[in-house]
């Protein structure tokens, strides 16, 4: 399939992918993902492998749009905001039988 990443184009397939991202360990995923094989990748990583270019020069969009069309699955994961309704100071004095605090 014909890919235009960076304003390049590849021609990609799925097993060529497959087989450039064998033997690469992942990086932390804290959003987008790709998943190859039964790895999960951030689609920055992903490009900078199949492409052989510089993470900056292409957006992960790109490459999440040409992992979709080849077939893998793409998703993001969702970021875990710290809860305002936690805080361990009203927590502690709520067991301790203090009335809470304003």
């Amino acid at each position: 399939m014909r890919c235009v990443i960076a304003r390049f184009p590849f021609e990609l397939t799925k097993s060529g992918v497959l087989e450039a991202m064998k033997g690469v360990k992942p990086e932390p995923v804290t959003g987008a993902f790709v998943t190859i094989g039964r790895r999960d990748y951030p689609p920055k990583q992903v490009g900078a492998v199949i492409t052989r270019q510089d993470r900056r020069d292409f957006g992960a969009d790109e490459v999440l749009r040409a992992m979709t069309r080849l077939g893998f699955t793409c998703g993001t994961r969702p970021t875990v905001a710290p809860s305002a309704a936690y805080d361990p100071v009203r927590q502690a004095s709520a067991l301790l039988g203090a009335p809470p605090a304003a």
